[in-house]
Parts: C-alpha cells; sequence; structure tokens
C-alpha cells in the first residue's frame, strides 16, 4: 500500500546512483583522542597533540559518515529511520573500507556519499552506499562500501535471557607477541587477542559523537522501546563501533602505517553485540606475498561472545616493510 502521508525511501524506492550530500569535517587532535576514546582504546599513540597525529583507521566512519537518512531527503524521501508512520531500522550488515594514504590532525576531509547498489539474498533485502573520503589536496584517502539491511527475512532475533549458560572470558586485553613485521610473519600465527566489554553508556556516548550530519537521539543503539520493536529486540552497538575494536585488536599486531598504505578490513556481522556482552577478538594470518613490490599480509579475525556466539567475521589485508 503506498503511504499517503510520507514518500518512504523502502527497498523499492532505492536506486544505485542516488547521491546524499557532501559534509566537510576538519580532524584534530581533539576528535582523534575522543574517537579513540569512545572505542575504548587507551594507545598513547593516538592521544597525543601532535600536528601529524594520525586518526584511527576506522574514524572514517566518523569524518565521512554514511548519513542514509540525508541521502533519503536529498532525494525527495524520507528515510524509514525517522519516519512518523511507518518507523523501522535499516541494521549494519557489512562494511569494507580501504585506506590509499594518512588522515592526521588538520586534514580536512570532504565525505561523498551515493547508493551503489541493492540485492536480495535468501528472501532479506539489502543496499550497499558507497562513501568517499577525499582530503584538502583532492585526493581520496579512504572509501568504504557499508551494507544496510532494508527488509529482514527471519523475524526478530531473542535476546538472550538472564542467566543464560556463559563461557569463561578474560576481560583485559591479552597481548604478548608485539607487532609484527613481513619478515617474521607466517601463515597460521595467531594475533594478540582483545577482549570488550560493551555497555549502554559507551553505545549512548558513540551515538553523541558527531562529526557531521544529524544526530539521532532515538534508534536501535539507544532506545530500548523502540529498539524491541525491530528485528534485535533489544539494543545494540552499531556495525561501526564492532569495527573500531577489530581495528585496535590489529593494531597490537600491525603499526597503523601498514593500514593507511592501502590496507582493507572488511566486517561482517552475524550476531548481535549487546551492552553487558564481553567479546573476545582472536586472528591469525591466512596469507603473505609479496604483490607489485609490496609486501601483503592477509588475516581473519573472529569475534566471540562469552555465551560462545560468534559475533562478527573480518578479513584483513596490510602493506608491511
Amino acid at each position: 500500500m503506498v503511504n499517503q502521508q510520507e514518500r518512504l525511501w523502502t527497498f523499492d524506492a532505492v536506486e544505485p546512483g542516488q547521491i546524499g550530500n557532501e559534509t566537510t569535517v576538519e580532524i584534530t587532535s581533539e576528535n582523534i583522542a575522543e574517537y579513540a576514546r569512545l572505542a575504548l582504546n587507551s594507545s598513547p599513540i593516538y592521544q597525543s597533540a601532535s600536528s601529524n597525529l594520525l586518526a584511527m583507521p576506522t574514524m572514517v566512519l566518523s569524518y565521512a559518515p554514511l548519513l542514509r537518512e540525508e541521502i533519503a531527503s536529498a532525494n525527495g524521501f524520507v528515510a524509514v529511520e525517522v519516519s512518523k508512520t511507518s518507523r523501522s531500522q535499516t541494521p549494519f550488515a557489512k562494511c569494507e573500507i580501504r585506506w590509499f594514504m594518512p588522515v592526521t590532525a588538520g586534514d580536512v576531509i570532504t565525505g561523498r556519499r551515493r547508493v551503489l547498489e541493492k540485492y536480495e539474498r535468501r528472501g532479506s533485502k539489502f543496499v550497499t552506499f558507497r562513501v568517499e573520503a577525499i582530503n584538502q589536496r583532492g585526493l581520496l584517502a579512504a572509501e568504504y562500501d557499508y551494507t544496510c539491511i532494508f527488509e529482514y527475512a527471519q523475524g526478530q532475533r531473542e535476546v538472550p535471557a538472564p542467566g543464560a549458560k556463559e563461557i569463561t572470558a578474560p576481560t583485559t586485553l591479552l597481548a604478548t607477541q608485539g607487532q609484527i613485521d613481513f619478515a617474521n610473519s607466517s601463515v597460521g600465527n595467531r594475533m594478540d587477542e582483545l577482549a570488550i566489554t560493551e555497555s549502554q553508556a559507551i553505545m549512548n556516548q558513540k551515538n553523541d559523537f558527531r562529526l557531521a550530519g544529524r544526530r539521532s537521539d532515538s534508534n536501535i543503539h539507544t532506545d530500548e522501546e523502540f529498539a524491541k520493536q525491530n528485528i534485535f529486540a533489544g539494543t545494540t552497538n552499531s556495525g561501526p563501533a564492532t569495527m573500531s575494536y577489530v581495528d585496535q585488536m590489529l593494531g597490537l599486531s600491525f603499526p597503523v602505517s601498514s593500514f593507511y598504505s592501502g590496507g582493507r578490513l572488511l566486517m561482517r556481522a552475524i550476531t548481535p553485540f549487546r551492552s553487558g556482552d564481553t567479546v573476545i577478538f582472536q586472528g591469525e594470518i591466512t596469507a603473505k606475498r609479496e604483490d607489485e613490490s609490496r609486501n601483503l599480509v592477509e588475516c581473519h579475525v573472529k569475534g566471540t561472545n562469552q555465551r560462545g556466539d560468534l559475533v562478527c567475521l573480518s578479513e584483513s589485508s596490510f602493506v608491511l616493510d
């Protein structure tokens, strides 16, 4: 049935090539440090006041955000997230980020966003967006493809019952090996692990951290009553938040420069990461090779919660010395 009050940006109304407005963000040492704090990353490399301080790689999701509600508006539609009559969510399914050069304090980043493709798979309907981060010199610093679920075939996910069986999980960083270079890496090597405990307070603070676009005070990450009506049946953290934890875990084993010289990270969400959950991120090297005079290392990372549920799967590649 056609909605007579709002022109909703449903799956059928989405078309590849629809473009959103550009955004401009200045990168500062303060917002680099704040992003790292909200990513629960205490590494001192993101805390200095240096004029050439590097941003955490996944910060691209904040300084060049997706803003799908604003893409809808720019094309004459109302996004379902802000609908007054048929409100729902289009949650994260997966995201792939590709980096081409460093992003540092002092850079000014223009974000450009558009619909890349839409498709159906096993009864669910997905839309993928392409976002580009262009620096003040007109160069592509990074880009990502972000896929959302517009229609979900399987109904709601159940919220784990209180007292559900849990496995023993560490609650602190497990760093033992240090950073890896190309010469000392081998296929099958395990990387340093990271355990992250999520909280509703941090989820709320992440929601409030906005470098571009309008803040949403009610969504499936912050509003329990609204979240109960959507597919995860309760609040969860965001896909970009989980990606920032994968970023932090990889940073224990690989220098941040290895991201920015042609690195790649793809993460797929499997199970909701809820407040109170502790997720252990574990990874191993799956390939190493020389490619066009570059030393490439590839790895897989999985995140598993305290109940033994698989939360996410990631693939990454790095350029190493």
